[in-house]
């Protein structure tokens, strides 16, 4: 009888055991591997969506809310600066786009920013991409321009098409009663970015500014300035300049407020990964368990294989290798805990950032994980294979008086 068919008929008789031990393998590697993924593409995610500008100038305040806020839409804007901050900042000789954008409406929950036509004919959003529509056109600059564009997201959660029109309401946040007099009609729908931009719906910068119900300040005020620089140490230069007066921040490297704002809440990772690790420790003791107690009603049958001539080195490995195919049960049903996770949590990244993570991206994690939970059963399957290996072969095959 061959090595593998001795597995295989063990697994078989206990196979109850095998797949309640196989499911929690599977659960444990299914965990940890989406903590893993989750970490590094949502940050590589939002680290490649902020390259698309180098700065952003806002009212002074938190850097972090201000590149939130301008850039992910995600914070309140901590205040506003003038449009002549504006103005200036973009004839300065290291500046080489200045985009402003409004914020403070929404339109039944989705975030309406006021921005230049600029933004999406000359700004590439990240790594050199370009917005691109994909149905109608772009906006008309103007106070009296009341057109839009819609993000991809944006547009098809809520119905928008070409030519549909829309009452904008006061605040972030949707509330009845709230709308404006102002009615928008939908120029054109972006082409999918899979960056924030997807939920917004943009509209002319005048139109925020001038929307009805508004102060009359507004019609002379921004929300921030998005930057990109010619040559990027000079946003140092920026920073340091700004920081001297009183009623401005220069958001510089955006990049780096993002990598920061995930070393804060790294921890959360942490205790994530920790109760992952904790259900694979939980899982190779259920392996240990789940052949040990087996081991009892095995003996006589490890006896025999002995006395056929099978060597203690043969019946320790068997033993080690039937914990490590258990371990292997569970780390392929892994793939398919995984593939659930990444699916519902991606989505839900989605509908609350605009940031999109590929459930197909490859990570070492989705190698070194599986392997380190067969190597992990192969260490559950010592005690048993050692007590395998222990086995009298005379007093167990001496009959019963």
């Amino acid at each position: 009888m061959t090595i593998p068919l001795i597995i295989y008929r063990s697994l078989r008789q206990h196979a109850l055991s095998t797949l309640v031990t196989a499911a929690s393998i599977a659960l444990a590697c299914g965990l940890l591997m989406t903590v893993w993924m989750v970490k590094a593409q949502s940050q590589r995610a939002f680290m490649e969506t902020s390259t698309g500008f180098d700065g952003v100038l806002g009212a002074r305040g938190s850097e972090l809310q201000i590149v939130l806020n301008s850039i992910f839409h995600l914070e309140a804007s901590p205040g506003n600066i003038k449009v002549s901050d504006y103005e200036q900042i973009k004839k300065h000789p290291a500046v080489k786009t200045a985009v402003p954008i409004a914020t403070g409406d929404n339109y039944r929950g989705w975030r309406i920013v006021g921005t230049a036509s600029e933004m999406f004919t000359g700004v590439a959003y990240a790594g050199g991409k370009k917005y691109e529509m994909a149905q109608g056109k772009i906006f008309s600059d103007g106070e009296h321009a009341h057109e839009a564009v819609v993000g991809s997201f944006a547009a098809a959660q809520l119905g928008l098409g070409v030519g549909s029109v829309f009452h904008p309401s006061h605040g972030l946040a949707h509330a009845s009663g709230h709308e404006h007099e102002e009615e928008y009609r939908v120029a054109g729908i972006l082409a999918p970015t899979n960056t924030p931009a997807d939920r917004v719906i943009w509209i002319p910068l005048e139109g925020v500014q001038h929307m009805s119900g508004h102060a009359e300040s507004a019609h002379s005020e921004l929300s921030a300035v998005l930057v990109q620089l010619k040559a990027r140490p000079a946003g140092f230069q920026l920073k340091e300049y700004y920081k001297r007066g009183e009623r401005l921040t220069f958001a510089y490297p955006a990049t780096a407020i993002i990598a920061d704002f995930f070393n804060k809440i790294g921890w959360f990772d942490r205790v994530l990964a920790l109760v992952a690790f904790v259900v694979a420790l939980v899982a190779a003791g259920s392996v240990l368990a789940s052949v040990y107690a087996s081991m009892s009603e095995r003996q006589r049958d490890i006896a025999i294989l002995r006395a056929l001539g099978a060597r203690r080195g043969t019946v320790f490995s068997t033993l080690m290798l039937e914990a490590m195919v258990i371990c292997a049960l569970g780390a392929v049903c892994a793939f398919a805990v995984y593939f659930a996770l990444m699916t519902g949590v991606t989505e839900l990244i989605r509908e609350q950032t605009g940031v999109v993570i590929s459930i197909m991206a490859w990570h070492p994690v989705l190698l070194w994980c599986p392997l380190g939970m067969i190597a992990l059963g192969a260490f559950g399957g010592i005690v048993p294979a050692v007590k395998a290996y222990r086995v009298p072969v005379a007093e167990t095959l001496s009959p019963l008086s």
